[in-house]
């Protein structure tokens, strides 16, 4: 089994429960790791035999890009969209970092992992 990471993906977002931070936005890190068989594409050397990074990445921004309350719902919607489009992959794991939240006071972020 092999485990592919793409860390530290950064998205300006206008996610969150209160309407000032719908309007504002902030900046979001997504960590996201997954386990696959990749011993075809390990042999073969084609991108046609792996989980394609850039595809993976372009789910996440578009998810990213969908308004949600909660960052828990963003980190369960770019989980379920990134194994429909690549059942190959077997176990995933994803935190969702919001960035500087208003919070009333100097915090430098909240996040989930599921």
């Amino acid at each position: 089994m092999s485990l592919i990471s793409l860390e530290g993906m950064e998205f300006f977002a206008y996610h969150g429960c209160y309407h000032e931070e719908q309007l504002t936005g902030t900046k979001f890190i997504v960590d996201l790791y997954f386990e696959a068989d990749l011993s075809k594409s390990e042999a073969s050397d084609k991108l046609s035999d792996t989980i394609n990074y850039q595809e993976v990445y372009c789910i996440v921004k578009k998810e990213m890009e969908t308004k949600s309350f909660l960052i828990e719902h963003i980190g369960r919607r770019i989980l379920t969209s990134v194994k429909e489009h690549f059942p190959k992959i077997l176990k995933t794991k994803i935190k969702v970092s919001k960035m500087n939240p208003q919070l009333g006071g100097k915090i430098n972020n909240v996040s989930v992992t599921l």
